[in-house]
């Protein structure tokens, strides 16, 4: 493999579209997404009634790269070799020996291979991306307040979390105007999305226009997915893509095999027949990434055309994109930004159901590092017995550069670059910090570089 990667290599162009070409402003949104399932579990499930209302500092708890235990309602992040390196039950964190103690020589128990935890099971849970963090600080407040009631060692709150999630984001939401989540954002668009810069908009008419095809892969539903891109991209955004295919159910686009999920045509947004095979440029539902494949040959006239993937979920997107497709995969990772976000800081505290909640505009700003987690891309780790601490890289750090071509902050990021530019890949020296673009992450610079790859 060659020591850099450029575009005009790749004769295919595919996108993620939520977080990726589709930028949310991500306050307004974590706030949202944690009403719409609090709301839920309170009105159809029972639990308390405290879970409505968020304080400002509780938004510090969210951060990405945590693994949810799910039986003993711990919260772990972990060292790339699968060690705890912090952890919290609830929202509380917890001590060293308080680790040691549940977790012994602090091995974490489901950790076997980087690909399998990129897996997912019924024992834990992945907290990889946006639209997931306000789960991540939801569950920790349930654990909390279950403990209030009774001590426990084992929880079962995931069933209900998983009903939550299946009544806001179900693919019949949209239409049916149901939950929460769909019918706030249709109603606001302007609070949540931000348009698409006009530099993203001239960087993929420079793709079209240098040949390339370019592909909308999305787990969004049809309905939901035009709205996004009506409002980010104008109404004429389907001159941009070739092939959109959306409700892809990703990871399951790239690892099932054809017959477990054939690509379906639409009708007025509704799933009409599988398909025996793909054959044509347009716009389809479900789907999988072998017989996609097979039209790209057609289409490009390659027997074996270059793919690359933009997204930015480790476990959606660029680990399944990688492993079971060998694509290229380019990261997007908003901690690039001086491993700063945007995240609530400011938050009201009437309960869900008053009048009025979505009224306004919350402040925000930028919100650096988790105080109570540290940084996504290092942390110290003290070992046993009072051994010296030591400077390791998290399990999320070894990820991106394991399964990623490049990681960069945004789209826009490269939208102004020649489309031959050569980017220095994660791959093409022993450096963990090779493939960020346009610099590694101030925690890896500031710090040192602490370990590399093996």
């Amino acid at each position: 493999m060659t020591q850099c990667f450029s575009l005009a290599e790749c004769e295919v162009i595919g996108f993620d579209l939520d977080h990726t070409l589709c930028r949310y402003n991500l306050a307004d949104t974590a706030r949202l997404i944690y009403d719409s399932f609090a709301h839920y579990l309170v009105t159809e499930k029972g639990y308390d009634k405290e879970l409505l209302t968020v304080t400002p500092e509780k938004w510090d708890f969210c951060c990405k790269g945590l693994v949810l235990d799910l039986e003993d309602g711990n919260l772990l992040k972990l060292a790339e070799d699968g060690t705890v390196i912090r952890a919290s039950h609830g929202m509380k964190s917890m001590t060293s020996e308080e680790i040691v103690d549940i977790y012994g020589r602090r091995e974490w128990k489901h950790f076997k291979t980087t690909s399998g935890m990129v897996s997912r099971s019924g024992k834990y849970y992945f907290y990889d991306n946006y639209f997931d963090l306000p789960g991540a600080l939801l569950c920790a407040r349930i654990v909390d307040t279950l403990n209030r009631h009774s001590t426990r060692r084992k929880y079962d709150f995931w069933k209900d979390m998983i009903a939550a999630i299946q009544h806001n984001y179900k693919t019949s939401a949209f239409k049916e105007n149901c939950g929460t989540y769909f019918p706030e954002v249709k109603t606001n668009p302007d609070k949540y999305l931000q348009s698409c810069p006009e530099s993203v908009k001239k960087w993929l008419r420079r793709l079209k226009d240098a040949g390339k095809v370019l592909l909308l892969i999305t787990s969004s539903h049809s309905d939901y997915c035009r709205l996004l891109c009506e409002h980010i991209l104008g109404n004429d955004f389907a001159q941009f893509f070739e092939i959109v295919i959306t409700n892809a159910l990703k990871p399951g686009f790239f690892s099932q095999t054809p017959n477990q999920r054939p690509f379906r045509t639409l009708e007025n947004d509704e799933e009409q027949e599988a398909l025996p095979s793909l054959d044509k440029p347009g716009w389809y539902s479900q789907g999988n990434s072998t017989h996609l494949y097979e039209l790209l040959k057609k289409m490009t006239g390659k027997p074996e055309p270059k793919v690359v993937y933009f997204g930015d979920s480790m476990h959606s997107d660029i680990f399944p994109a990688r492993h079971y497709s060998n694509w290229e995969t380019v990261l997007i990772l908003e901690e690039l930004k001086g491993d700063e976000v945007m995240m609530p800081v400011k938050s009201e505290c009437e309960p869900l159901e008053k009048k009025g909640k979505y009224e306004g505009h919350p402040s925000k700003a930028p919100y650096s590092v988790s105080k109570q987690w540290g940084s996504f891309f290092i942390d110290t780790s003290s070992g046993l017995e009072n051994a010296e601490e030591t400077l390791v890289n998290t399990w999320s750090c070894k990820c991106v550069s394991t399964y990623s071509t490049i990681a960069i902050p945004s789209i826009e990021a490269i939208a102004d670059l020649p489309l031959d530019y050569r980017f220095t890949r994660f791959s093409s020296n022993s450096s963990i910090s090779a493939g960020y673009y346009p610099k590694p992450p101030r925690a890896l610079i500031s710090h040192g570089e602490p370990a590399t790859t093996k």
